[in-house]
């Protein structure tokens, strides 16, 4: 009795280990798509952006991808803006696609989308 539950104790933890592991890897998948458009998804980009304290210094297209250039805004204290970052707003057939976005503003932009 006592090797019977020595085993389902073993099994049982090699099992929570195994899903365990492979928990991050079913969540990153590919880049996200959504059926929205360019106009849609540049207003919620500088609305997210806005929010999260950062400064949307230009917007280009370039080969019908759009750029969108942004900075940390004012931190106070004399420090001045932060470094200027991009992303890439692209479309995949009929669906767009971020780019080279920091993950807290892609899960903000994914939240806002979806209203």
């Amino acid at each position: 009795m006592y090797q019977q539950l020595r085993r389902l104790a073993g099994l049982s933890g090699g099992v929570l280990a195994l899903c365990l592991m492979t928990a991050p890897v079913a969540a990153q998948g590919g880049p996200k798509r959504y059926a929205v458009t360019h106009d849609r998804a540049l207003i919620v980009t500088r609305d997210v952006l806005g929010q999260q304290g950062f400064v949307v210094v230009r917007v280009e297209t370039v080969k019908g991808n759009q750029v969108v250039y942004y900075c940390r805004g004012n931190q106070g204290k004399g420090k001045g803006q932060g470094k200027l970052e991009k992303m890439v707003i692209r479309r995949d057939g009929d669906r767009i696609v971020f780019v080279e976005t920091p993950p807290a503003v892609l899960l903000a932009i994914d939240l806002r989308i979806r209203l």
